[in-house]
């Protein structure tokens, strides 16, 4: 059956794919609570996540859980919490944001970051830690105790390393090619370093739920701005998970046709139908709890290429 309406598609989309409490709170405290001011009252919270099947028990959970790990800190007031985003936490918030809401694959300089680890250097737990999140950020293990990745982002490398307390530990180098010289090419690198495949997967499947929403949206915007705000938080949490197993390769090493193009152009144009609605809901449930709730940064307005101020 063809959805007819945005509430019927974002239910159809919850009962097929229903997401973790705690993942979700995390796209909603990443998406709209960090471009104002980074910091929400449960009863807020509560209120945005609610019509997202998110219950009361299951918000506060999550929320308990997020602080154990580091991502919030909490604070009370009388019978009231409230919940801020850890500073430590901020590098790892905006390197993700990066990735979501920046067009993939910018130009690339040829220049590789290659990582190694001489054998009996890392104990096992610290070896296994650091190989997932490099991995996340999209380096590959092309040896024991070698990875790589075609960008050079050393902010990025060292914080994982200084989290992890793996400062010291790693022989880190900027590489190039040598185009004169009789070597295999590039690409054939990328193909044993990379499998791709999955990724395809993934998008292809973010393509295909969320084009009949986009389809919805072209028809007619959304009934409400609750409607709004739940779109924008699914499509960001869908595009985030996806975006988790992308490498972010450069479009030079990619093939022809990269479906996380045509993806994120998808996610751009449900986003931008979305965001002014949405951000009208969100600033009414952040004002109820704090009159003095802030109003959205200036980053917030350079996502997906740039958001039309009113």
């Amino acid at each position: 059956m063809t959805e007819t309406t945005c509430g019927e598609w974002i239910a159809r989309f919850l009962a097929a794919d229903p997401p973790r409490s705690k993942s979700l709170v995390m796209t909603v405290l990443g998406d709209a609570i960090a471009p104002h001011g980074g910091a929400v009252w449960l009863g807020s919270l509560i209120e945005l996540v609610e019509p997202l099947t998110v219950t009361e028990r299951l918000a506060r959970t999550s929320v308990f859980r997020l602080v154990q790990e580091g991502w919030l800190n909490a604070s009370r007031e009388g019978r009231r919490s409230r919940y801020a985003l850890e500073p430590a936490s901020l590098p790892r918030l905006q390197r993700a944001n990066r990735r979501i809401y920046s067009a993939p694959g910018l130009g690339w300089d040829g220049r590789w970051t290659v990582l190694l680890a001489p054998n009996g250097t890392l104990p096992a737990d610290l070896r296994a830690t650091l190989r997932k999140e490099l991995q996340w950020e999209g380096y590959a293990m092309l040896s024991a105790g070698v990875m790589a990745h075609p960008s050079y982002e050393p902010e990025a490398l060292d914080d994982i390393l200084h989290r992890n307390g793996g400062d010291g530990r790693l022989f880190a180098f900027a590489a190039s090619t040598l185009p004169d010289v009789a070597s295999r090419p590039v690409p054939d690198l990328v193909d044993e370093g990379w499998d791709l495949s999955a990724v395809v997967e993934r998008f292809q499947h973010f393509v295909d739920t969320f084009t009949p929403l986009l389809e919805l949206l072209q028809a007619g915007p959304p009934a409400d701005a609750a409607t709004a705000f739940a779109i924008r938080t699914l499509l960001v949490h869908a595009y985030r998970r996806v975006l988790l197993h992308d490498p972010r390769l450069p479009l030079e090493l990619l093939p022809p046709v990269w479906p996380g193009t045509y993806a994120y152009e998808l996610a751009r144009a449900i986003y931008l139908r979305t965001w002014e609605a949405a951000e009208a809901h969100l600033v009414a449930a952040l004002r109820r709890e704090d009159p003095a709730a802030p109003s959205a940064d200036d980053a917030f307005y350079r996502r997906f290429g740039g958001l039309s101020r009113a």
